[in-house]
Order: C-alpha cells, then structure tokens, then sequence
C-alpha cells in the first residue's frame, strides 16, 4: 500500500480521497486546517482524517514525513508552503495549481530535490498540456496550436451564464493574472481577459478570452518550436464582458475578497455541469498544410451512490492517473516533471486517465 497525503477535504480533495482508496492500492489521509471541513466533507470510511496547519512547517514535515507523496487540493495560496515541506520531507509531491508564481517556485526547488515535484496535475493546467504536447508532436513543423478549456454549467441561468464548480478565488486569479503565451515564436505575456473570440462546438455557441496559469510550462517547452500558442477559458457568450465590468471597471480586482463573497452569496453551485477540451493544431506533415484537431465534453458520474461533477471527476481523475505512472516507474522519480513529459496514450491507457477515453480526433487539410 503506497501512503499518500490528500491536503485540502473540498471537492477535489475528496474526490481524490474516493479514487485513491476505491482501487485499494493506497493508504490515504485526508489533512485539513478546519475540523468541521473535515466533518462536512464527503469522504470515504477508509481514509483517515488529519487536522493540519499547512503554514505550520515544521507539523506539515512531520506529518509529510509518515508518507510517500502529497498531492495539494488547497487554495492556491497556500500551495507554495506544501512544496517547500514536501521537498524538505523528500517525498513525492503534485499540485493542482494553476498560480504561475507557486509553479516557479516548485521549479525552483527541483535541483536539490529528493523526489519528483510536479505540479499542475488538474485538467488545466495538467491534461490540456498532455494533449497540446501529443498534437504537436506529429507535425514537422507546427505554426499554431490553441488550446481551449472550460468548466461550464449545462443549464446555465443567470447573466454570467455560470455557476460555482470549481474554486472562487481560483477562477479570480485566473482572470487576473497574467497571461503567458507564444507569439512569433517567442515566449510573451498577455493580459487576462483580452482575446476575445467566439466558435461553435457540437451545435453549441461559446466564447474563450485569455486566463492565467492554464498553459502551465507548455510555453516555455515549445518556444522556438511553434510559431503561436495560446490557452483560452471556455464560457458560455457574454460571461467575459459581465466579469470585465467587475473586475476592471469596478476595480474589484483589487478586492478579489469581497469579489468571492459576492459570487458565492449570489451564484449557485452545481453538480450539472460539463467540462469542454478543444485543441487544434496547424502546420506542416510533408509538404501540406494540415490541422488536428481534439474534442472531448465532459459529464458528470455516478460513483457510489452520488453524482460527482465533471470538474471534479477530471481534475481528480488526471492527478491520479500522474501519481500512478509515477509509482509504477513511468515518470522521473527525482526532479521537476512538467506535464508535457507525460504520454498521451499512457494516461488514456491508465485506470484513472479512462475518464477522458471518450475523445475524438481529427485531421484534415488546410
């Protein structure tokens, strides 16, 4: 039984919790700050629970200490504190972030490091870079790849066109920071929310608009190698323009705190959403000009008795699937491991990965 630490009970943190100790390979603990999260939390019976301060280095080595990997579920602000007690423990760790800063600094930590370190393990970033890298590789020479992502409600019912699935305060940081992309071949950062453009898939209308952190490293490793690169956030038409207004117009990107309040109080969650992956690449396979194309919509699962959503059944599912392919020898064991390194084929092969099987691809000549 290979021992991991879950940090964070909220819906990924338990689902994670739910994967791992249904297929009886692992020993889970589940660590919280707050004990009645941990009480609210819909956790399996198998897991064990732990209260923990994870800005409490030396209890977080301590507890890190007793296992073999750490995967962090919490709040993206804290995540940099789990890295770095993760790499003094010298024990495995993966991150769901999507906080660039908290990125470079696991990076940063690679060279002395005991264990892999690799972070960004969600659907995006995480899977979308996995399915960038498996286009881009089967092009001689790659002029653009763009990489769309988004986790949507299916019966959207307000003006955002949007409910609650993942994280409040990630999906403001999203929309906040900067952006990274290629352009002209070169490594540049873009601003958040800019880039607006609209398209149709599967007879449905959408919109995508730049946001942050969704690339992970994939733009660093295809510099010089691509000619335009770019992630977008999926969402349903007139949603950017409503959060600009918010954001920009009415600076509450300078109380992202009070922002996340408004939202949770007025916007409801659910558990009826979808997650959309749209990947295209263009360039060159011999002499023609050549675009592929990957799609795949997302539902959510019944799994025990309840129904988890698509958001949380894709992030979960692909940090299970990297955890996997790291203890079976697949991955590096030491080091930084970028999401990129990870073949496509081997996560759709893997028993979590299956959750994304359902794509489809498409070729055809420019």
């Amino acid at each position: 039984m290979r021992r991991v630490l879950v940090v964070g009970s909220g819906n990924i943190g338990s689902m994670l919790a739910h994967l791992l100790v249904d297929v009886g390979d692992y020993e889970v603990t589940v660590a919280d700050a707050s004990t009645a999260a941990l009480g609210r939390a819909s956790l399996p019976k198998a897991a064990k629970t732990c209260v923990l301060d994870a800005l409490n280095e030396s209890g977080l080595v301590a507890v890190l200490s007793q296992n073999e990997a750490v995967i962090s579920a919490a709040p993206y602000h804290v995540t940099s504190a789990i890295a770095k007690a993760a790499h003094k423990a010298g024990i495995h760790y993966l991150d769901l972030t999507e906080d660039v800063a908290s990125t470079k600094l696991v990076k940063s930590l690679a060279p002395t490091a005991r264990a892999a370190l690799i972070p960004q393990c969600g659907l995006a970033p995480g899977f979308i870079s996995i399915v960038g890298m498996d286009l881009a590789q089967r092009f001689e020479k790659l002029h653009e790849l763009r990489l769309r992502v988004g986790a949507l409600p299916q019966y959207p019912s307000n003006a955002l066109s949007y409910n609650l699935t993942w994280s409040t305060a990630g999906v403001i940081n999203e929309y906040c920071e900067p952006c990274e992309a290629v352009v002209g071949g070169k490594l540049v950062t873009t601003p958040a929310l800019e880039e607006l453009e609209h398209f149709a898939l599967h007879g449905v209308q959408y919109e995508a608009f730049n946001t942050s952190g969704g690339l992970g490293t994939l733009a660093e490793t295809l510099e010089g190698k691509v000619g335009r690169l770019s992630y977008k956030t999926v969402r349903y038409p007139g949603h950017r323009d409503i959060m600009k207004t918010l954001l920009q117009d009415l600076r509450l990107a300078d109380r992202r705190d009070l922002l996340a309040q408004l939202l949770e109080q007025a916007v409801p969650a659910t558990m009826q959403d979808l997650v959309v992956v749209f990947v295209t690449a263009i360039g060159l396979k011999g002499d023609r000009l050549m675009q592929d194309t990957y799609a795949n919509t997302i539902y959510p699962e019944e799994r025990g008795g309840r129904t988890w959503a698509a958001i949380q059944m894709t992030t979960a599912s692909a940090a299970c699937a990297v955890l996997d392919l790291l203890f079976d020898g697949t991955l590096p064991q030491r080091g930084f491991v970028r999401q990129e390194q990870i073949g496509l084929d081997a996560f759709l092969a893997n028993r979590f990965g299956k959750t994304y099987a359902q794509h489809r691809f498409h070729t055809a000549a420019v």
